[in-house]
């Protein structure tokens, strides 16, 4: 049975290109709707001078943070042959807690061991952005993003790794200001091989970059 994650990306086309459907479900006028309710539910009167435009902003807001951005997922064919890790460092991402509608913001780091083909450096953000402007669990999202690479680049191995605040951590519950919850996926070569592993974990933490 395909994943919620196969059924939402596109093979690769001969080009080696992939297009990315956008999936849009944010229903703004509904969003409103459910934040006037919610306002009301809080005591906070409606019509109140600072609360007057607040369904709104928050309805935009959500439109913007669960709306997928389209792209095209630019491959080239290696030709060379390349095996070595190739690994790409801190790109930030922010993504929305599925259990308390807060915000959770880090960085990502992904390296992968090249099958037949390479992706643009630039479309790392990208992947990454597609899977996090959703409703996310940070352990599903990291899990995501791998077996996206590792499908769509026909990978010998991936490695996803992130960092992140959560909002609904540092700021209700324990007030655990400051910390941060890092999740890590592994595929083929870099799950099975320890040496493997050390390579991208190196060179993750050179210079204290996995913060």
């Amino acid at each position: 049975m395909p994943t919620a994650v196969e059924t939402e990306t596109a093979a690769p086309r001969a080009d080696g290109r992939s297009d990315i459907p956008t999936p849009t479900s944010v229903d703004p006028q509904a969003v409103k709707r459910a934040v006037a309710a919610l306002l009301d539910a809080l005591g906070v009167a409606p019509g109140s001078e600072v609360a007057e435009n607040t369904p709104r902003r928050v309805a935009m807001a959500f439109v913007e943070m669960l709306t997928p951005r389209p792209f095209d997922a630019t491959m080239f064919e290696t030709g060379s042959g390349q095996q070595d890790l190739v690994l790409v460092r801190d790109v930030p991402f922010r993504s929305v807690c599925a259990h308390h509608l807060l915000p959770f913001v880090g960085v990502a780091h992904l390296g992968y061991l090249p099958g037949n083909r390479i992706l643009g450096v630039s479309k790392f953000a990208r992947v990454i952005d597609m899977f996090a402007r959703r409703l996310q669990m940070q352990e599903m999202l990291t899990g995501q993003v791998a077996d996206w690479l590792e499908r769509e680049l026909g990978a010998g191995g991936v490695a996803v790794m992130l960092t992140a605040e959560h909002m609904c951590m540092t700021a209700r519950g324990v007030h655990a200001a400051g910390a941060r919850m890092t999740t890590t996926a592994w595929r083929g070569i870099l799950r099975q091989d320890p040496a493997a592993r050390a390579e991208f974990l190196s060179l993750t933490w050179a210079g204290g970059s996995a913060r």
